[in-house]
Formats: C-alpha cells, sequence, structure tokens
C-alpha cells in the first residue's frame, strides 16, 4: 500500500472516528433524559 494513502485517509478517519464519538455522547445523553422523563410520566 502507498504511504500517501495511509497519510491522506489517516486524518479523515481520525475526524470521523471523534465526530461518531461526540454525536452518539450526545444522543445516549438524549436517549436518557427521553427515557428518564417518560419514567416520571407514569
Amino acid at each position: 500500500m502507498d504511504w500517501r494513502i495511509v497519510v491522506v485517509l489517516l486524518p479523515l478517519g481520525i475526524a470521523a472516528g471523534w465526530a461518531v464519538f461526540n454525536i452518539g455522547a450526545v444522543a445516549i445523553s438524549q436517549l436518557q433524559n427521553f427515557l428518564a422523563k417518560r419514567n416520571q410520566q407514569s
């Protein structure tokens, strides 16, 4: 494999992973809030 491909794709992979990590954390927090509010209503 050409090292230039790795040099280009590695930062893109890191950025994509960081975005998924941050979005996942917010999504889990919103889901927990939703479930907590739903449990309080019943």
